[in-house]
């Protein structure tokens, strides 16, 4: 089904069980709603409702000057359209990020929150990379090629989308992990490279009610690599006792 939101159309499929609780899925960055479909397949206790983020899956149409609240105000307002009052969220990457801020902005709708290898704190920075960030600048300022620099999700980004992405990975959410009042676990690949694990440690100090489990032997989509570990682990913590 198509939502529409600020002239953008929203695609979602919402799994109506006529339970309390709604298990709200956001997919990462590139990816889309299919991802995390297999979870709501085994997790029938309750409803489920999947998105795809503009521009990913069946959101074609790319948004403009969009930020990360934007796209979390996106899934309240269809919340809040489909009359869901109470919700569990579960954030891969860049999903992650927009469970965040939902659960600080909607702290009584949360029940429980589950960020699965999540984006939303400030990564680590060498000397390098600033050097690098002042050659791209300096090329872009003199007219100079400068496709061979960002990362590869950045490269495949239309001019538009680029924009939306930069404006998106700055914006440093640590100060909102203490205002989440949700029972809240973290799970995250052992030899995650796009949110390595000092990411993983910084959400658990930040959030005061969190359990943090690392998958061995697993990258940054550790819920496809071992997928009966996750389901087992996210069945255990969801399915518990519920507020």
């Amino acid at each position: 089904m198509i939502f529409r939101y600020r002239n953008v159309d929203v695609f979602f499929k919402f799994v109506n069980n006529k339970k309390r609780l709604t298990n709200i899925y956001l997919h990462g960055w590139g990816t889309n709603h299919k991802s995390l479909e297999f979870c709501g397949e085994s997790l029938k206790a309750e409803n489920s409702l999947f998105v795809d983020f503009p521009p990913f899956g069946k959101s074609k149409t790319e948004p403009e000057d969009w930020s990360i609240f934007t796209y979390s105000n996106m899934v309240i307002s269809l919340c809040k359209h489909l009359g869901i009052e109470r919700f569990n969220l579960f954030g891969h990457s860049f999903g992650g990020r927009v469970a965040i801020l939902i659960s600080t902005i909607c702290k009584e709708e949360t029940n429980k929150l589950v960020l699965i290898d999540s984006a939303g704190v400030k990564p680590k920075r060498r000397l390098s990379y600033y050097i690098k960030v002042w050659k791209f600048k300096l090329r872009k300022r003199l007219g100079k090629d400068i496709s061979k620099y960002g990362s590869e999700d950045y490269k495949r980004l239309s001019k538009n989308m680029k924009k939306v992405f930069t404006q998106i990975v700055n914006t440093d959410l640590e100060d909102f992990l203490p205002m989440i009042k949700a029972e809240t676990l973290i799970v995250f690949g052992e030899k995650d490279m796009s949110t390595p694990l000092y990411m993983a440690r910084k959400l658990k100090r930040g959030i005061c009610n969190s359990k943090l489990v690392i998958m061995g032997g697993c990258g940054h989509f550790c819920f496809e690599e071992k997928r009966l570990e996750f389901l087992s682990v996210v069945k255990d913590f969801v399915e518990g006792e519920k507020t």
